[in-house]
């Protein structure tokens, strides 16, 4: 059993490994022996009332096709589904799912009940944005080095109903976007940056033990940042006004940056892949990053 992620199993026999991944009563295996995987399959149909599916195609909605050079993972099936289910499937596509024009409040003057008519109107444009790309994909190269960087970063005040700030990270193996999150956070933005930066930092550290189990080890891991008073910071051990507000559990960061776990490198903004989750992008830099 994984140390870290209990779904995760891994058997090591003369060399050869395979690994396990369980998720209720779904599960996928695979493995360097085509021998110990077989094996594997054969002793579960023995346990328990089971079918095997074989090769993985698909899993919990996602479309899995393989090949030598890598594996792509997409939702084109649910996709086209939710656009039927929601009369949008024949809907005129959208190049990016926000214009940046789009500036969502209460509307309180809005035509009909909440959900308001501008509300239901940016979903739209969501489900025309879907339309324009509904196969593209997630791509997970087989060339792809081991190594894990991720990416933090937060638009401050952007919600015009409660001034939050919504925060962006994403973490990458090698080339592959493994993980990623966008949520709101509060007060200052170097509060909002440095309170991202922590998260980013703790998924990362999450990865880097799950990874563990199969052998891998790191050194420093890159978290790049476009916020230099957030890497100020995590840096400086005075704690001063511009940290007072800040949770205490947050502090870890500095901890973690202290022991050399992670090392804060400041990316600029326009580099900054994390700016993807935090807010509408005009259409080349939308696409670039994406």
């Amino acid at each position: 059993m994984g140390s870290v992620d209990k779904t995760l199993f891994l058997l090591s026999r003369g060399g050869d490994t395979t690994i396990v991944r369980i998720y209720v009563d779904d599960i996928i295996f695979g493995g360097s022996s085509h021998a110990l995987v077989s094996s594997f399959a054969e002793r579960m149909s023995r346990e328990f009332e089971m079918s095997l599916m074989g090769e993985l195609r698909f899993f919990l909605g996602l479309r899995i096709k393989q090949g030598l050079e890598g594996t792509f993972v997409h939702q084109a099936k649910y996709t086209r589904d939710i656009l039927k289910k929601f009369n949008m499937g024949d809907s005129k596509p959208m190049t990016t799912p926000m214009s940046t024009n789009t500036a969502l409040d209460a509307d309180e003057d809005g035509e009909a009940a909440s959900p308001r008519t501008s509300h239901r109107q940016a979903v739209k444009h969501i489900f025309r944005y879907l339309k324009f790309t509904p196969e593209l994909s997630l791509w997970y190269s087989s060339d792809s080095s081991l190594s894990l960087r991720g990416f933090s970063d937060a638009d401050h005040a952007g919600c015009r109903i409660d001034r939050k700030s919504t925060s962006g990270t994403c973490q990458l193996l090698g080339t592959s976007l493994v993980s990623w999150s966008s949520r709101n956070v509060s007060l200052s933005t170097t509060e909002a940056e440095y309170i991202a930066t922590a998260s980013c930092c703790s998924q990362l550290l999450w990865m880097k033990a799950t990874l563990s189990d199969f052998g891998l080890r790191f050194g420093k891991i890159p978290l790049l940042v476009d916020s230099t008073s957030a890497i100020s910071v995590a840096k400086n051990p005075v704690l001063h006004s511009r940290t007072k507000h800040i949770d205490v559990r947050f502090h870890f960061l500095r901890d973690h940056y202290e022991k050399g776990d992670i090392d804060l490198v400041h990316v600029a903004s326009e580099n900054q892949f994390a700016d993807i989750f935090t807010k509408p992008l005009e259409f080349g830099a939308f696409v670039r990053l994406r």
